[in-house]
């Protein structure tokens, strides 16, 4: 265990100052002629007097703790944790993007509205829709704005459409999403192959029936083959098909959603199209829809006027506003400088790396680990702690091990359909030797599993914390320092 060093409170001395002020050139007034008695502290705030060079090796050593993309592996299954190109920095850092402001005169930031206008198109193009807005400012935000624009075309045809069927394997995200639209969720089980089961879809569906959200792969890393077939389904009972665009990175350029028969789509330009991801944002979801729902589209959309670039806010079937002003700009301009960096074959290329880097990992962990498939992933893949059971190992604690070997560990324990699951995205950013690094590093896992298993079941050993009482944790948070 590496040893502790000091908090900042620990290295701070009464009269320590990190910047020196320049002389105030104004006339100085008290804080107690300028704000409120009542919202003035009494005392003063505890906070730690360093100097610049501590604060400095301060914030410079949490940043070498955190984990990123730029600093290793991050095989997150479900997310597309992919390397974000530094170009796209650049364009997003341009003075005519990241100083304009929202409320400025259309005529003035009309390379602003183009940029968008063009985004639009693009993803039209690869989604296979016939609009896009670029709106919703989340996976999650895309799909509550499907919804609604579901929920609204149902409604100005008459009708009262309130199911909303959700396969077992679907994202979290999916029947919340239905749930805060006001929409009821009927869940319909798996295959044992991991696919939708067509029975069970052919007695969920009704008069009732709004939607299928479906992700195509599967968030079981699995292609849907009966795509066609499901579309049928749910459009002969008169619902429509939403795709959650969160797996979107196995299908760039080979196929698009709306050529499968799906009728609304959301990408996650952080995911797929290489913008920042995690952390908490920022974040994109932007929404695709046939021609049937454009007019349902949330204001303003953006619209050609000759040689013009408009947002048109007169728009009587709209939803409304999802978001203010037009999304989180700065991603959606790195996403187009990554959709024109790599064209059309770039684009389906990187599909092609990520499910080929996918499989490559599950062919040579499949006989370390149990892999409860046997078929040909997408762009990720599953497997279970299951062959480490009897040795008293879980899937936590595998990734606990990872940690000690200087990985992120997987996602783990999604799906909750599958048993102990490990969900492994390698993305196509990664080399073979990154991957054969991290493959190495799983078998070693496996072995020690076999040989000493208390080496994993008290991971992790060289971090600076060891492992927490995470139920503890969850329900009892210390979020304050105390001297």
């Amino acid at each position: 265990m590496r040893k502790a060093k000091a908090l900042l409170f620990e290295l701070g001395q009464p009269g320590r100052c990190a910047v020196d002020l320049p002389q105030c050139d104004v006339p100085e007034e008290t804080s107690e002629n300028l704000i409120p008695a009542k919202f003035l502290r009494k005392v003063p705030a505890a906070l730690p007097e360093v100097s610049q060079q501590d604060l400095m090796r301060h914030y410079t050593g949490l940043s070498q703790r955190n984990f990123g993309v730029d600093s290793g592996f991050y095989p997150l299954g479900s997310c597309t944790m992919k390397y974000n190109p530094k170009i796209n920095e650049d364009v997003s850092r341009y003075s005519g993007f990241a100083l304009a402001h929202p409320l400025q005169d259309e005529s003035t930031v009309q390379g602003a509205l183009e940029l968008l206008y063009n985004v639009e198109q693009y993803l039209a193009e690869i989604a296979g829709m016939d609009a896009v807005s670029m709106q919703p400012v989340a996976g999650a935000h895309g799909e509550l704005t499907g919804l609604k624009l579901i929920r609204a075309y149902h409604r100005h045809r008459g009708e009262n459409r309130t199911k909303v069927i959700v396969p077992d394997s679907a994202h979290g995200t999916n029947p919340a999403s239905a749930a805060v639209c006001g929409l009821d969720i009927v869940e319909i089980k798996s295959n044992s192959d991991g696919s939708v089961d067509i029975e069970a879809l052919k007695n969920a569906v009704g008069q009732d029936t709004a939607a299928l959200m479906l992700t195509n792969p599967s968030t079981l890393g699995m292609f849907e083959t009966s795509i066609k077939e499901i579309a049928e389904i749910v459009h002969d009972a008169g619902g429509l098909l939403y795709y959650d665009g969160a797996n979107a990175n196995a299908i760039m350029g080979i196929i698009r959603p709306g050529d499968m028969g799906f009728d609304v789509v959301h990408f996650n330009l952080h995911k797929t199209f290489s913008t920042p991801h995690g952390g908490g944002g920022p974040g994109s979801g932007p929404i695709g829809v046939k021609k049937d729902l454009i007019p349902f589209l949330p204001v303003p959309v953006v619209v050609k006027q000759g040689d013009r670039l408009h947002l048109d806010e007169e728009r009587p079937l709209s939803i409304g506003k999802v978001h203010a002003f037009y999304g989180n700009f700065g991603i959606i301009v790195r996403a187009y400088a990554y959709i024109r960096a790599l064209g059309p074959d770039g684009l389906k290329q990187s599909s092609q790396d990520a499910v080929l880097n996918a499989n490559y990992v599950l062919s040579q962990l499949k006989d370390d680990y149990y892999a409860p498939f046997e078929r040909f992933c997408m762009h990720e893949c599953i497997l279970t702690s299951k062959n480490q059971k009897s040795a008293g190992v879980r899937t936590l604690d595998i990734a606990k091990r990872l940690l000690d070997y200087g990985y992120h560990p997987p996602t783990i324990y999604f799906p909750l359909i599958v048993e102990e699951a490990l969900m492994i995205e390698p993305t196509e950013t990664e080399s073979k030797e990154t991957l054969d690094s991290f493959i190495g590093v799983m078998r070693k896992i496996a072995e020690e599993a076999k040989e000493d298993a208390s080496l994993i079941t008290n991971a992790p050993q060289t971090t600076v914390v060891g492992r927490l009482d995470e139920a503890t944790a969850a329900r009892k948070p210390v979020v304050k320092w105390k001297a």
